[in-house]
């Protein structure tokens, strides 16, 4: 990194004035504080008048100063301008804010890429309140990011373990890449299974053979963007009505409607183990239960009452805004 230039300069510089002050307490016999200031006024050639009269060696020594530092701070000056003229500082201040802002989060996403499939997921994780950093190397791309996410962004190569790391990903709950090269993709799905074991991994594919690679590499689920879309303009022929409610509740229509699950980890004690009726879900926040995950992975739509919540188990929660809110303050 050029950035590093400047810290070269500034040891140079250092080094001179180090230089300066052993020399002329060494051979004009100054106190330090004397060779200090003489080494300043030497340095930087601002003309004053010497703190004593110099001897022979002395003349010889500072003229071999002026010389020497002259350079240094020409090389100075030089990558101090160089890297404010190229933003390198700029950037640097700001990775340091949003590295300090990062090392504060726990349970964010990690959004690799920015394209036309990373704004559509940074788009409903916001609308959800849901904390997330995007990864993203395109310098273009991040300068046209829209204000509110800038905080949340880093400038770099997601494949780099070094950035995933600087993401947060040991403290993070889920990962979604979506970068067009599959192959990049299936180098984070690895670096990522490695770094944090329990992490939920969503990854893009664009070719039919790369799905199962991802998910043996990894990866907690593939999605299709191609493939999906034309499934989905189909649907909306033959069933228009139903996927556009589909779509409404899942995020992509109303700001109002949320559907929500519920896990039986996060739950408190005394709602472990229950009924479904037991729980009065709808009684006390207003939402309504429309599935179930058992602990063995099946899915029953609309429950029984009955229906006991159990290790593993999940349920899916459908109401709007304020009612999901109400429920999960309820199991706080």
């Amino acid at each position: 990194m050029r950035f590093k230039q400047i810290y070269r300069a500034v040891g140079l510089i250092l080094l001179v004035t180090l230089l300066g002050v052993v020399g002329y307490m060494t051979i004009e016999g100054y106190s330090f504080l004397d060779a200090f200031y003489m080494t300043i006024i030497t340095v930087s050639t601002v003309g004053f008048q010497e703190v004593h009269p110099l001897s022979t060696g002395g003349r010889l020594f500072t003229a071999f100063l002026i010389v020497t530092s002259f350079g240094t701070f020409a090389y100075a000056i030089s990558a101090i301008s160089k890297n404010v003229v190229d933003g390198e500082l700029n950037l640097y201040f700001r990775n340091r804010r949003v590295t300090n802002s990062i090392k504060k989060l726990e349970n964010h996403v990690i959004l690799c890429g920015y394209g036309r499939n990373g704004k559509q997921a940074a788009h409903v994780l916001k609308k959800h309140d849901q904390r997330f950093v995007v990864i993203e190397k395109k310098k273009e791309i991040i300068s046209n990011m829209n204000e509110k996410y800038r905080e949340l962004v880093l400038e770099g190569d997601a494949t780099s373990d070094e950035i995933l790391v600087s993401a947060g990903i040991e403290k993070a709950r889920a990962l979604i890449t979506t970068l067009p090269i599959d192959a990049d993709n299936l180098f984070i799905v690895l670096s990522a299974r490695a770094l944090n074991p329990k992490l939920v991994i969503i990854s893009r594919a664009s070719d039919d053979n790369t799905d199962k690679k991802l998910k043996i590499a990894g990866a907690s689920n593939v999605i299709m963007p191609d493939k999906i879309g034309g499934a989905h303009m189909a649907s909306l022929v033959m069933k228009p009505d139903v996927i556009e409610f589909l779509d409404y509740i899942t995020g992509q229509g109303g700001d109002n409607i949320r559907l929500d699950e519920i896990t039986f980890d996060h739950l408190p004690d005394q709602f472990k183990n229950k009924t479904i009726r037991e729980l009065e879900i709808r009684n006390k926040s207003g939402a309504n239960i429309i599935g179930f995950k058992t602990e063995a992975g099946e899915y029953i739509i609309n429950p029984s009452p009955d229906t006991i919540f159990k290790h593993n188990a999940k349920l899916f929660v459908l109401g709007t805004a304020e009612q999901i809110a109400n429920l999960k303050q309820l199991f706080v």
